[in-house]
């Protein structure tokens, strides 16, 4: 997955080598054996889904092809972001390069220079059902590659043809099968969940050391983060998530500051069961990680070219898998950020346990609202990820006659998570505000060098707050901070 990534993010240059050239050649002599045989083979010399027993003559195969591209193209929508269409060309690529699909390798070796030169199709989002590959938005990259559609590159917004003479490439002619290639296939689903699996490994750390500060912000307690009391719990992913906040409060005087007469017995679950979720969140990444990283390695066309010559069709191009954890990807970031908004709320509740500091850190209390809106502004993006959690894998809608009678509807989960990762950050940035500001209300007292460092780089971009004042701006300028932070997460 990280190789892709480069690639995807970073521009590393990418080749098809030798042994992927010869199984695609191998495959394509098997296609072209299977349009002299008097039996129909799906896809090769029949029409497509509920049109499967329209057998086509062999004159017409090349225009089945381009015509299939064509129609297919009826996506709508925003277009989809460059990272997730480049990782489209990789993964498809990647797939037609395995030998199963029956395309030539001139089809997966323009795909790679159009990556390699930066020429990245403009596909509209909305279109694909998650099943049958995802046909729209695959549709639409295919019309670039043969010489039609929309393209962009440095210079702008251009044409698929003139893109393609810009790189010195012709248009590819279709051949027998490989329109349907390009087009059966999860690579949209499986490009966006590798990016956002990406963006929300990087929360979740951003998360973790953000809980850390508030733990010293409302006067809580480490002693929940003992090795030994997740050893015992038997799960990974709290161990690593405990170890990680240990790290960053270590050596922390507000720590020490408050472990003798402190009249309370127990921190909220807000802080208390901080690493068990976060670390339950991280099990859950590096699950639905797994699940993407097989569909790395694998042939999502149909049919599928055996190594016999014969063309099995079946239905590795349906999304659930994918579908599926994408939908947990969404729960798992809603938990990361629902007790988020607790602590929040917790430390500006006024109430005796935050000893030192008033209520919504108001410095006149009454007089000022403090930051008592940013966390009715947490709670109301919390809300809508709630809403966005609803899944799209078991709401089916029968497409193409009732042929494609129960799809996934993966892409829907994948737009999802797009908004649950968009909104996440803006709640950990409340929390960040917050506990920011109730730090230098500890003052003089100082947290560990983890928690210290975290709160220097608040200021150096949200000046410290004296009075009332609007606080969006600072929300969305942290918002911003922390989405672009170089991608991280928490170690093993």
């Amino acid at each position: 997955m990280a190789d892709a990534l480069d690639v995807i993010r970073n521009h590393r240059p990418v080749t098809l080598g030798p042994d992927a050239m010869e199984a695609m050649g191998k495959a394509q002599a098997s296609v072209e054996n299977l349009t002299n045989q008097t039996e129909p083979t799906y896809g090769v010399n029949t029409g497509f889904g509920s049109l499967s027993r329209h057998r086509i003559e062999k004159q017409d195969l090349e225009q089945l092809q381009t015509n299939l591209i064509r129609s297919h193209a009826a996506g709508v929508g925003e277009p989809l972001p460059d990272p997730v269409v480049r990782g489209m060309m990789l993964l498809l690529a990647a797939s037609l390069a395995r030998g199963h699909s029956g395309a030539r390798p001139i089809v997966a070796t323009t795909l790679l220079e159009m990556l390699n030169h930066n020429l990245t199709p403009v596909i509209p989002s909305r279109g694909s059902v998650g099943a049958s590959g995802d046909l729209a938005p695959l549709a639409h990259l295919a019309l670039v590659l043969i010489g039609e559609g929309t393209a962009k590159d440095q210079s702008g917004t251009c044409t698929g043809k003139e893109g393609l003479e810009r790189i010195g490439l012709p248009p590819v002619k279709l051949a027998t099968k490989e329109g349907l290639a390009l087009i059966n296939g999860t690579h949209l689903m499986a490009a966006y969940g590798i990016v956002l699996l990406e963006e929300a490994h990087t929360l979740l750390a951003n998360a973790t050391d953000i809980a850390a500060l508030s733990i010293d912000a409302c006067l809580g307690t480490d002693a929940y983060l003992d090795a030994e009391l997740y050893d015992i719990r038997n799960h990974p992913g709290p161990v690593r998530v405990a170890k990680r906040m240990r790290a960053r409060l270590a050596g922390s005087a507000i720590l020490k500051s408050h472990l003798d007469d402190d009249p309370r017995v127990q921190d909220p679950y807000s802080l208390r069961a901080t690493p068990t979720v976060l670390g339950s969140c991280l099990d859950q990444l590096e699950s639905i990680e797994a699940v993407f990283a097989r569909e790395l390695g694998a042939v999502t066309d149909n049919p599928i070219v055996l190594h016999d010559g014969r063309a099995i069709s079946g239905a590795n191009f349906h999304g659930m898998p994918l579908a599926l954890a994408l939908d947990q990807l969404k729960l798992s970031i809603a938990a990361m950020v629902g007790i988020s908004e607790r602590r929040t709320y917790w430390l500006l509740s006024g109430r005796d346990d935050q000893a030192g500091i008033p209520a919504y850190l108001a410095r006149e209390a009454g007089l000022e609202s403090g930051l008592m809106i940013a966390q009715y502004t947490a709670a109301a993006l919390v809300n809508e990820i709630r809403v966005a959690c609803a899944p799209a894998s078991c709401h089916n809608i029968s497409t193409s006659a009732g042929i494609e009678d129960f799809n996934s509807f993966g892409p829907t989960a994948a737009f999802g998570a797009q908004h649950v990762l968009d909104l996440a950050a803006r709640v950990l940035a409340v929390e960040l505000l917050c506990s920011a500001d109730a730090m230098e209300l500890r003052r003089p007292l100082r947290s560990g060098e983890g928690n210290e460092n975290l709160f220097a780089w608040v200021r150096q971009s949200v000046s410290s707050r004296h009075t009332d004042r609007p606080l969006g701006s600072d929300i969305e300028v942290l918002t911003t901070a922390l989405r672009g932070t170089n991608p991280t997460r928490i170690d093993p």
